[in-house]
């Protein structure tokens, strides 16, 4: 006997979140985040490794002095700090202009599913 909870198979129908997950619009919405993100992530991590490697292994360098008694090594430092807050702010363009209208899109069509 088929109920309404089950089809022919007797699988349960999909949740609603399963079809959205499945659909072309948010495998798109999934590429459009990780076409940014993974190469961003990867190069800041490079980023980083590059300033702790020098640190460790190159200290002649990192000691030479800039201006003053500001060296390479602080120089170096308060760029990743800026690099940090420059990914933020260009994460937050990226996803207010490319990620956040397909994702209401998404949302508006679950929701009028309901």
């Amino acid at each position: 006997m088929e109920t309404a909870s089950t089809d022919r198979q007797g699988q349960p129908p999909p949740v609603p979140y399963e079809q959205v997950q499945a659909s072309p619009e948010f495998t798109e919405l999934r590429r459009a985040h990780r076409s940014f993100a993974f190469p961003l992530t990867v190069a800041f991590v490079s980023w980083y490794l590059l300033y702790v490697l020098l640190s460790n292994y190159a200290g002649d360098f990192m000691g030479t002095k800039v201006v003053g008694h500001i060296n390479i090594a602080l120089v170096f430092g308060l760029a990743q700090f800026l690099t940090t807050f420059l990914i933020a702010w260009w994460y937050s363009r990226h996803a207010a202009a490319k990620l956040d209208p397909r994702a209401r899109a998404i949302k508006a069509r679950l929701d009028g599913d309901a």
